[in-house]
């Protein structure tokens, strides 16, 4: 058989194997109930059963219940409407109602709620592994919302969902969300309100976008930025409204970048087409910039007393 005959023959073969164990794959993959008349009664049994690739659905409901997700390509949602599958109370391994640890995970459709934990850091979703989509999902006053450590090349990626009455400040903070250094945080579309004492979102990605979200002090949050992003990094900031409340606990900034020292390439920081009200009795600013990135603010609307920078940058 002549040299390209063969190699032919060869790619051939190595196509059908990968359509072969696609078709596999799929055939194992399997979706696992939780709930009253399910095959599991509650969430955590379903999860501790699932493998790689399953889907765990669960049944409208309160569960007094918390779980550690080890597979990986797994799909957690409620089938209720509008998060009527509520975690709530309960913490796993003294971190969160969700401990996951599995990568390319995906929470949909659930309600998160009342994580507390003795170091003040208890959260709706402690992201271990690597990669997590969070789509239309409630968090409701936990110490955090989601917190996630350090985890290089990793995306959270969070469309459509709530966060009410998360943080805490005691010895440390905790925060709606808060991320370590991972490759790229991106929330669009959600909710943030009446975040007491921490920020709103605080991270520490090499990139974070945060588009068309409302985030909002109310009357009563006690925020203090938010949005920071206290080591530098890329930052994209779009088309977002924003409230800075009577009772927030930090008047500087709604936006703050590098508070807490730069230490990673910051190759831009944009913040456009936000509008941002202060209601405190207060002047704030909408960025303050400690880095050496020229930040471009560009078609933003400020309500109150608000100045638009303070630090390196330019305004249009």
């Amino acid at each position: 058989m002549s040299e390209p005959r063969y190699a032919a023959r060869l790619r051939a073969l190595a196509l059908a194997a990968l359509v072969l164990c696609a078709g596999v794959a799929s055939a194992q993959a399997r979706v696992l109930e939780a709930g009253e008349g399910k095959a599991y009664k509650l969430p955590s049994q379903a999860i501790a059963a699932a493998q790689d690739g399953d889907t765990v659905q669960i049944a409208p409901g309160t569960y007094y219940d918390c779980a550690v997700v080890r597979a990986s390509h797994l799909l957690i949602e409620g089938t209720g409407p509008d998060g009527s599958a509520i975690l709530t109370d309960k913490t796993c391994m003294g971190k969160a109602l969700l401990v996951i640890g599995g990568g390319d995970v995906t929470v949909r459709n659930m309600t998160l709620q009342r994580a507390r934990v003795n170091d003040n850091n208890g959260a709706g979703i402690r992201a271990e592994g690597v990669n997590l989509t969070i789509d239309k999902v409630k968090f409701i006053n936990n110490q955090n919302g989601i917190l996630a450590g350090d985890k290089p090349g990793s995306k959270i990626i969070i469309r459509d969902s709530e966060f009410l009455r998360n943080g805490v400040c005691m010895a440390s903070c905790a925060h709606g969300i808060y991320v370590g250094h991972i490759a790229l945080l991106r929330v669009e579309h959600s909710h943030f309100a009446e975040t007491k004492q921490g920020h709103h979102i605080k991270s520490r990605a090499q990139r974070t976008e945060v588009i068309g979200c409302t985030i909002e002090d109310g009357d009563t949050g006690t925020a203090s930025y938010l949005i920071e992003a206290p080591n530098g990094g890329a930052l994209i900031v779009r088309d977002n409204t924003l409230q800075k409340g009577p009772k927030a606990e930090n008047h500087s900034a709604a936006i703050m970048i590098g508070s807490e020292g730069v230490d990673q390439p910051t190759p831009e920081i944009l913040i456009e087409n936000n509008k941002l009200s202060n209601t405190g009795n207060y002047g704030t600013y909408l960025v303050v910039n400690r880095s050496a990135t020229e930040a471009r603010l560009k078609g933003n609307k400020l309500t109150g007393s608000v100045k638009p920078l303070l630090g390196d940058g330019t305004v249009n």
